[in-house]
């Protein structure tokens, strides 16, 4: 008996440390505001979802288990793992993304973006790694214009910094920055046009 209880302590604190992690940094929500504003940038509706991790390791409710002790622990698991799960989803925030600094800031991307889609559409800029837009090929972008593509690509990227961070700060965690341009990168390639370029930082390629 001991040792069971061992394991079902064991096994109550890796599930609340799972449960834990994923309230802290609400990944879906933040993928669903992304798309929301990035296809209101574009004029694009938003892209599919990221596909779910699947699941790894053992089955828990494996047939071939006939230990009395082993029974008693995936029933005891599933009912801390549906009980741990409910609160999550209870203490999951909801995203904050309609604060006036965000709506001046995706407005003044959208206006921009009619300026750069002719860039985009011919291959001489593309979206990077890290959530920003660079150039891809100078070439495609004649003498006259490069210095206005350059301080087009200097004021999106200035906005899509602030964009980050404003989301970040009105939600009450600046230290979710980081993770939320991660996520913003991920899904400005997704809902990127067939024929623009990004790249994912092994180079780039076209959509």
């Amino acid at each position: 008996m001991q040792h069971l209880a061992l394991k079902l302590a064991l096994a109550t604190a890796i599930l609340a440390a799972c449960v834990t992690i994923n309230v802290y940094f609400p990944a879906a929500a933040v993928e669903k505001a992304a798309d929301q504003i990035i296809g209101d940038v574009i004029g694009k509706p938003a892209a599919a979802p990221l596909a779910p991790h699947a699941p790894t390791g053992k089955n828990l409710h494996d047939p071939g288990s006939n230990s009395l002790p082993a029974r008693v622990i995936v029933l005891t698991i599933d009912r801390m793992l549906n009980t741990l799960m409910s609160n999550a989803d209870a203490a999951a925030p909801d995203l904050e993304i309609s604060t006036p600094t965000v709506r001046q800031i995706t407005e003044s991307m959208k206006s921009r973006h009619a300026q750069l889609t002719q860039y985009y559409d011919s291959g001489a800029i593309g979206y990077t790694a890290d959530g920003m837009v660079d150039i891809r090929d100078a070439n495609s972008i004649t003498l006259a214009e490069r210095n206005v593509v350059r301080t087009l690509l200097a004021d999106e990227n200035k906005d899509r910094a602030a964009l980050y961070a404003e989301i970040a700060r009105a939600n009450g965690h600046p230290e979710w920055g980081a993770d939320i341009k991660a996520t913003f990168a991920k899904r400005w390639i997704a809902n990127a046009k067939g024929g623009w370029y990004y790249n994912d930082g092994s180079g780039w390629k076209q959509k």
